[in-house]
């Protein structure tokens, strides 16, 4: 796997700040835009807010990687799931480096006839076995799950 991710440059964006924005290419051929926060103190330092922080796109990945596993799962088992979502919330160390201390994985699965338990077992083996992004994050972080199943 590679990534290739570039400074946009170092212009100005009128009304916005300085660019701090970076294009990421993916190994399979996908574009990916990243740009900092704004800086009160130093603009020249921060971004114009033009897309997602980098860390932000962190988070994302293990979110999308953790949902793919577990649909995954659920359709090898032949479960009638429909959709699932994920909502991640963390928190970051106060000092450099800034990495994830705490994240939080909440999902809500849809499907027709789905268990709990069978649910909280895919979740479990996604967390434990396969989701490589959530492993790796689990060195720095508490990495916390719940889950709420909807018929339909």
């Amino acid at each position: 796997m590679e990534c290739i991710v570039s400074w946009a440059g170092p212009q100005d964006v009128p009304g916005e700040g300085s660019s701090m924005s970076f294009v990421a290419k993916t190994g399979s051929g996908h574009t990916l835009v990243m740009d900092g926060a704004p800086d009160a103190v130093k603009p020249e330092n921060g971004g114009a807010n033009l897309a997602p922080r980098p860390m932000e796109t962190v988070l994302a990945g293990a979110g999308g990687c953790t949902a793919y596993d577990v649909v995954l799962i659920l359709k090898r088992g032949r479960h009638d799931v429909r959709g699932c979502s994920v909502k991640l919330t963390s928190e970051r160390a106060e000092t450099d480096p800034k990495v994830f201390t705490k994240i939080h994985m909440h999902f809500v699965v849809t499907g027709h006839g789905l268990v709990a338990g069978v649910i909280e077992r895919a979740i479990a083996m996604s967390h434990d076995k396969y989701c490589s992004a959530t492993i790796m994050l689990g060195k720095t972080a508490d990495i916390t799950t719940s889950f709420e199943v909807v018929e339909g």
